[in-house]
């Protein structure tokens, strides 16, 4: 494994440190609210990192969105990346590459996914039409197409049409799941709020035509991508939430001396510190297999896991260490605690998909 950026996933990431460090200021997010940031999604659109993902892999989407936690900016970037670009490049047909592709690398299609799929909360007819209820999908609101995983007859479907890499095989008594993309024009879309301003909505479907993205494996391999870039998110959400209570602890002074040389303080920056890396190096470990073609989904359930579990000590600790200054809701670190708890629940808690991994470790199907 060598996890050493390429020169072109380091040029990304660098442009990408650059867009919104310049943009996403604590000023510019104060006035979004929980709006979408039509200025940062311009930019990276002119900049071509949409685009570039394709180029630079699942690794290189990984060290954009940290950049993007960083600084918390209000984009649909992981999204669009995951659910839009990397899925139809992977498992759509030549038909649905040469229609789709073009508008989602230069921003003007705005992909989103329902994923994962819980029970049986979305069910596909044998003509692809769907019927359910989605409490929420992050980012409907700003989406053009949303990616909807279904469960299926057990007869539909046929075999991928798509270049995934190789994964393992379906666990044989699960439900057939297949994946459905809808344009939201004319879809039930009803506003909800979520912890972290992710422009999020309620879908409602009744007997909706939808067009199928790749066969069998599409669900499992854009689960594995999902999780594993937004993990890579929160390694950045983690990160940035540490560096602004280092700022705070090295300049704020107590009896005298920087809140940092205290030993309390120092051991919960180190142990933070520690996660954070962790986060970071199961997303990349995850994200280099997928590039390479290897069996990739326990350790994107690995990197889920840190990024749940762990991730959710360090935002804590990053608002701790801020004293009172940290209840402060108006506080630049607010929103890394919000974020960070908020990929916490979209991700799974610790324990559910710790579940995941060991049923899948084991060889058997979660119950």
């Amino acid at each position: 494994m060598d996890f050493t950026p390429t020169d072109e996933q380091a040029a990304a990431q660098e442009l990408a440190a650059q867009i919104f460090g310049d943009l996403a200021t604590h000023e510019r997010l104060a006035a979004l609210g929980s709006g979408s940031d039509a200025q940062v999604w311009k930019a990276l659109s002119a900049a071509g990192l949409i685009a570039a993902v394709e180029e630079t892999g699942l690794l290189g989407l990984v060290l954009l969105l940290e950049e993007q936690g960083r600084t918390t900016a209000q984009t649909p970037f992981a999204a669009v990346c995951v659910y839009g670009l990397l899925a139809v490049a992977a498992h759509g047909s030549d038909e649905q590459r040469a229609r789709l592709l073009p508008g989602l690398r230069d921003g003007t299609v705005v992909a989103t996914g329902a994923f994962p799929l819980r029970g049986a909360a979305v069910r596909a007819d044998g003509q692809g039409r769907l019927t359910g209820v989605l409490p929420y999908v992050p980012w409907l609101r700003d989406a053009t197409h949303v990616l909807v995983p279904a469960v299926e007859p057990e007869r539909a479907g046929s075999e991928s049409a798509g270049r995934g890499p190789v994964m393992p095989e379906p666990p044989g008594c699960r439900p057939r799941i297949g994946c459905f993309l809808l344009e939201t024009a004319g879809l039930s879309v009803e506003p909800v709020e979520l912890t972290a301003p992710w422009a999020a909505g309620r879908l409602v479907l009744d007997d909706r035509p939808a067009e199928r993205i790749g066969g069998p494996d599409a669900y499992d391999d854009i689960l594995a991508m999902s999780r594993t870039a937004f993990a890579g998110l929160q390694a950045g959400v983690c990160a940035g939430s540490l560096a602004r209570a280092v700022e705070h602890t090295s300049a704020r002074e107590q009896f005298g001396r920087p809140l940092s040389t205290n030993q309390g303080v120092l051991l919960r920056a180190a142990e933070a510190y520690m996660d954070t890396e962790a986060i970071r190096v199961t997303a990349y470990e995850a994200a280099w297999r997928r590039d390479a073609r290897l069996p990739y989904a326990t350790h994107a359930l690995t990197a889920a896991w840190w990024a749940s579990e762990a991730g959710k000590r360090v935002v804590h600790v990053g608002q701790h260490l801020h004293g009172g200054t940290g209840a402060d809701l108006g506080h630049p670190v607010h929103r890394h605690f919000l974020w960070g708890r908020q990929l916490d629940a979209y991700l799974g808690c610790g324990s559910e998909v710790l579940s995941e991994l060991g049923a899948l470790l084991a060889g058997q199907e979660p119950v």
